[in-house]
């Protein structure tokens, strides 16, 4: 195996699982929780079914960024001194994948366990797992280098290479929190969100005018075209957050990735743009429960951000916010007033301050709190989903549910679904 990894020009195996087992076929003394159990740990956390080593091998192969599988994410065609080193490359990378494991004298009778694995627990999997695993089920049919290139090939046109192809959602860590071996240059780092909301727009009932304008937005966005940074405002619990993270589960094949942002960490949105600028993808900054109170000055560099700074936001990023406040910063009754007894002149400066924020959002969506009726429709429709009897009993109880907590929302139906389970 050490032949064939030794002799990889694009693809870099450092730290990786492959590099370990080379050095065990040199006859190298490593742990065996270094090679045997970190791949079982790795095969059960992504709920392997089958070749262990060869679904670990695609795994590599698909998240490993490089200029072979950079130049396909973004739909360009490798050639010249590029395509023949990745079809040597893919040449020794089936080797690599078909390697016989049984020949090494630590496998022993333990081969059969690596080539036949299964998970105990399949909740654990990643949200990836199955387009690995499928990846894995094509290049075991490549029978030779070629078509095992245009597997590969194929699979970065697909979806693209890295974290930031396999993964839907992330989120962002600052420098400071993490480990030093985890750091770099940048002041902050994306790291994957492995487990997302299942939710899919149809499981939102009701706000059917709402995620219309959300959808013809996203989808405008993703073919290339004019999309506005959008505030989704209104009511609590009206579906504000789970339309956006609907999207990601309806998109995610057509390239929309999302990453959430916290207010205190605006500093980094530079750092971060200028990181994905380059990358094939479309992507959402995600603000979830923006507002800020009247000593909160953050907003004016956000402002900057969207809209206004010297540096332009890249045609592959847009930002979403939702917030329960319709101008997101808290706004007081003197604000009206041009004039009034503080030492302030000009009140109405200060307002047009605080709005300017809002305006640099194109479009924004009212999301109310339903109605009776649609609340009903909410709890029927939830209670259809798990299965409870539809009764009139069963509005009857939703109702006192809601008079007694105060508000009848999309999240209270489901709180209410959630207490007959």
């Amino acid at each position: 195996m050490l032949k064939y990894i030794g002799q990889l020009r694009l693809y870099d195996t450092r730290g990786t699982l492959l590099d370990k087992f080379s050095r065990l076929t040199c006859g190298e003394d490593i742990p065996l929780t270094d090679t045997y159990g970190e791949l079982l740990n790795f095969a059960e956390t992504h709920a392997v079914e089958g070749n262990c080593w060869q679904y670990y091998v695609a795994y590599f192969i698909a998240s490993d960024v490089n200029a072979f599988s950079l130049a396909y994410e973004r739909k360009d065609d490798a050639r010249g001194t590029l395509k023949a080193f990745a079809l040597d490359d893919c040449k020794n990378l089936m080797a690599i994948f078909n390697y016989n494991l049984p020949s090494l004298p630590s496998v022993g009778n333990n081969a059969s366990l690596l080539a036949n694995f299964k998970s105990v627990c399949r909740k654990s999997r990643k949200p990836y797992a199955e387009i690995i695993a499928q990846f894995s089920r094509d290049l075991a049919q490549c029978r030779s280098a070629e078509s095992f290139f245009n597997t590969v090939k194929s699979f970065y046109i697909s979806y693209g290479t890295g974290e930031l192809g396999l993964n839907k959602a992330f989120r962002i860590v600052g420098k400071d929190e993490l480990p030093p071996e985890k750091t770099s240059h940048h002041s902050s780092q994306l790291l994957p969100v492995t487990c997302t909301d299942t939710k899919r727009l149809s499981d939102i009932v009701g706000y059917d005018l709402q995620k219309n304008l959300v959808v013809a937005n996203t989808e405008a966005f993703l073919q290339g075209k004019k999309a506005n940074n959008t505030l989704l405002y209104g009511d609590m619990g009206t579906g504000k957050s789970s339309t956006i993270k609907a999207l990601i589960n309806e998109y995610y094949k057509d390239g929309l990735r999302v990453i959430e942002i916290y207010k205190h960490q605006f500093a980094y949105i530079s750092d971060i743009i200028s990181r994905i600028s380059s990358r094939n993808y479309k992507y959402i900054l995600y603000l979830d429960d923006l507002s800020f109170d009247d000593f909160e000055v953050e907003y004016k560099y956000f402002k900057a951000v969207i809209d206004g700074g010297l540096e332009i936001k890249p045609d592959n990023v847009l930002i979403y916010a939702t917030s329960n406040r319709r101008h997101i910063i808290k706004e007081n009754y003197s604000d009206g007033n041009d004039i009034d007894s503080t030492d302030e002149l000009h009140k109405s400066d200060t307002k047009n301050e605080k709005l300017s924020l809002v305006s640099r959002f194109g479009l924004s969506v009212y999301y109310p709190s339903p109605d009776q009726r649609l609340f009903l429709e909410i709890v029927r429709e939830l209670a259809k989903k798990h299965g409870l009897p539809l009764d009139a009993d069963l509005e009857k109880k939703a109702l006192t549910w809601a008079i007694r907590n105060g508000v009848k929302s999309g999240r209270m139906a489901e709180q209410f679904i959630h207490s007959l389970l």
